[in-house]
């Protein structure tokens, strides 16, 4: 069984132009069509049982469409294996409501996403809604890290994660890109063992360029061929689409990688993709490859997310 902790999805109408906006802004490729049809013949090809869709609020008065789509998508869960989130913006002064609402429908969780937000995660904004989200018994799921489109912005590092879950104390807490994407230094010194999840997306594979065929799936070396080196770093041969002249540090090293997962438990461990942004079957070959235990596998493909979410129909 595989439970995608970490998908994204767009209504038809709006997914191509968005996938191409958001692609051209970071400059990264992109696997499906970004529809929620695109998402299940991902899951049916990657053999992926549930997928979890993270929506983000990039404005105050997107919660109500996004919380209105994640009722209708959960509706069909049992037949479709697709859950929703919903969301909301730290900009919106009717919070408790809007969370309280979330609970009342079923919703197991919402996203920040402070970047897109442009709000530190430890703002009194966002420390209000998270502080109610725990009241209510929400999953909080956090963009952790820098973003591959937005260079430089901090406003979900580990520092000032830290604070959060200091004074907070959150028990349903998920850290997406193994903590902190592109801050693996830190997240090892200051978050790895805290009583916090760790989600596994955009960090073990490789980054490729928006113009290397899209919508391939073909990107996996020939069965049976280990996707990485001896020495611990992704074979750089099995694909020539990756885009290598990135900085050295953006993706996470399979060595840093087991360690993190050595030290944060593997208790605390989701599988996530960030499908559309990187291929389900890529991501899970990544892990079965990575040398990781049976059951630390079992855990961090299912188990853990099962008992997080506590969906009767698994």
């Amino acid at each position: 069984m595989v439970i995608d902790f970490h998908v994204h999805a767009f209504p038809e109408k709006i997914a191509e132009r968005a996938l191409a906006s958001l692609s051209e802004k970071s400059g990264t490729r992109y696997y499906v069509n970004g529809t929620l049809s695109g998402l299940r013949t991902s899951m049916i090809q990657a053999g992926v049982e549930t997928s979890v869709i993270l929506p983000v609020a990039t404005n105050e008065s997107q919660y109500r469409t996004i919380n209105d789509t994640a009722y209708r998508i959960n509706e069909y869960f049992s037949e479709t294996g697709i859950l929703s989130f919903g969301g909301l913006h730290p900009s919106n002064t009717n919070y408790k409501e809007i969370l309280r609402e979330l609970k009342m429908h079923g919703a197991k969780g919402i996203k920040l996403h402070p970047v897109y937000q442009g709000s530190n995660i430890d703002s009194l904004e966002n420390m209000r809604i998270l502080e109610c989200a725990c009241e209510n018994d929400l999953i909080v799921v956090i963009h952790a890290g820098f973003d591959v489109g937005f260079p430089g912005l901090d406003h979900a590092v580990p520092k000032h994660i830290l604070p959060v879950i200091e004074k907070i104390k959150p028990k349903k807490l998920v850290l997406a890109h193994m903590g902190g994407w592109s801050c693996w230094d830190e997240v090892e010194d200051m978050l790895a063992g805290t009583d916090v999840y760790f989600d596994t997306s955009f960090s073990l594979t490789p980054l490729r360029d928006r113009k290397s065929n899209p919508l391939s799936q073909n990107i996996l070396p020939e069965a049976g061929k280990s996707l990485y080196t001896d020495s611990g770093e992704a074979d750089k041969q099995t694909d020539s689409t990756i885009n290598w002249n990135r900085t050295e540090n953006e993706q996470l090293s399979l060595a840093q990688f087991i360690r993190l997962v050595e030290k944060h438990g593997k208790e605390r461990i989701l599988f996530g993709s960030d499908s559309p942004w990187s291929s389900q079957t890529e991501s899970i070959r990544y892990l079965k490859d990575s040398g990781l235990s049976a059951d630390i596998l079992d855990a961090v493909f299912y188990e853990n997310a099962k008992k997080l979410l506590q969906v009767e129909s698994f």
